[in-house]
């Protein structure tokens, strides 16, 4: 059975860090392209940070470049979401999602998952 879960959401300030943590069991994260989403209050759900099956490519939304960084472990079975220089925009609940494609191609946003297993969520708030 998939599962995902996501932790290390929490309250921080303006210019503050959290790490993410997507853990899985039922499969392998390093088997398949793997994606950190957020959905803040009355806005749709976005894609934020995707990362290639065997997490060597990786894509970012231009408003988190250089701020959030997705990397994987695989002994530990986690991806993660680093979140530096965080705003009051990123407030928002994250989520981990896979569609269980195995994707090498990150460009234009290919890895990313369209759907299919989701965490959870972890919220996400950041205060000014």
């Amino acid at each position: 059975q998939v599962q995902i879960v996501e932790s290390g959401g929490g309250l921080v300030q303006s210019g503050g860090s959290l790490r993410l943590s997507c853990a899985a069991s039922g499969f392998t994260l390093g088997d398949f392209a793997i994606g950190w989403f957020r959905q803040a209050s009355g806005k749709k759900r976005e894609a934020v940070a995707c990362i290639s099956r065997t997490f060597n490519a990786t894509h970012y939304i231009d408003y988190v470049k250089g701020r959030f960084t997705i990397n994987g472990d695989n002994a530990k079975n986690t991806v993660y979401l680093q979140m530096n220089g965080l705003k009051p925009e990123d407030t928002a609940v994250y989520y981990c999602a896979t569609d269980l494609r195995r994707v090498d191609d990150c460009s234009a946003g290919g890895c990313c998952p369209r759907g299919a297993y989701w965490g959870r969520g972890t919220q996400v708030t950041v205060s000014s």
